[in-house]
């Protein structure tokens, strides 16, 4: 499947209101395609709703799957199936010791970062089937292929994002429908920052902002297409001075 960058394309993003989800909202509605989007804060969804008034924001907790089949119903019997949907809604945990994670917070990073990814294809995916086409593209990370001490249970969520998006590739490619993971790099984003800690005033700085990450990962996932299926797209996060570039593929089978 190989679509024109000059052709529109309808796309659905979970996790729209902060970081590389609002980036992304910027700059596709910039490029001139639509999008129907998703997050939890009720204030952010309406002002987004109030800046694109052409698009769609719905507020959604992807964890909860009754929200999630209501949504997809939603977008997709008023817009039809979507060309694209972004996984990008996730949380990170406070950096602890894994037996110091309290069970609430190790819960609602599972539930979010992978069972989130799961309630959007469960409902989204059977409209692209039956349209035999689409791009799910499920955001893993440099932690879904390598680890880091007191980091356990976010490198485990996006260490399943790796293996659900490569089990799911197998599966639709036989209905003409591709997905594919997406590490962004290292990103100037509110969950660096919590990450980073007291270093975060003077390390984040280091990285490129979301906005000048989507300007090079917007047009990149616009031309993802049934070659890339079953890989992991790398965008290498450089410094602000510098521009950000594209990686080659890294298959996740080798991840």
């Amino acid at each position: 499947m190989e679509r024109r960058k000059s052709q529109s394309s309808t796309i659905v993003i979970t996790g729209v209101t902060r970081g590389l989800g609002r980036a992304l909202v910027d700059e596709f509605v910039r490029l001139g395609h639509t999008v129907f989007c998703c997050a939890r804060t009720r204030p952010e969804i309406k002002e987004l709703a109030q800046r694109y008034p052409d698009n769609d924001f719905q507020v959604v907790d992807v964890a909860v799957d009754k929200d999630v089949q209501a949504w997809a119903a939603h977008v997709s019997e008023r817009h039809g199936a979507p060309d694209l949907v972004l996984n990008n809604a996730a949380i990170i945990n406070d950096r602890a010791f894994l037996w110091e994670v309290p069970d609430r917070e190790l819960s609602d990073m599972l539930n979010i970062n992978v069972g989130g990814v799961c309630n959007v294809v469960r409902h989204f995916v059977p409209y692209l089937v039956r349209r035999r086409r689409g791009v799910i593209v499920n955001f893993s990370s440099r932690w879904g292929q390598f680890i880091e001490e007191r980091m356990a249970p976010y490198c485990a969520t996006k260490w399943a994002i790796v293996a659900l998006t490569r089990i799911l590739a197998a599966e639709l490619k036989p209905k003409g429908v591709v997905a594919v993971g997406l590490n962004p790099g290292v990103i100037n984003t509110p969950m660096l920052r919590k990450y980073l800690c007291q270093n975060a005033a003077t390390t984040a700085g280091n990285y490129p902002s979301p906005e000048e990450w989507a300007r090079s990962a917007a047009p990149f996932i616009l031309n993802l297409s049934m070659k890339d299926s079953g890989r992991v797209r790398r965008i290498l996060a450089l410094s602000p001075m510098r521009s950000v570039r594209r990686l080659a593929t890294h298959s996740i089978k080798n991840s």
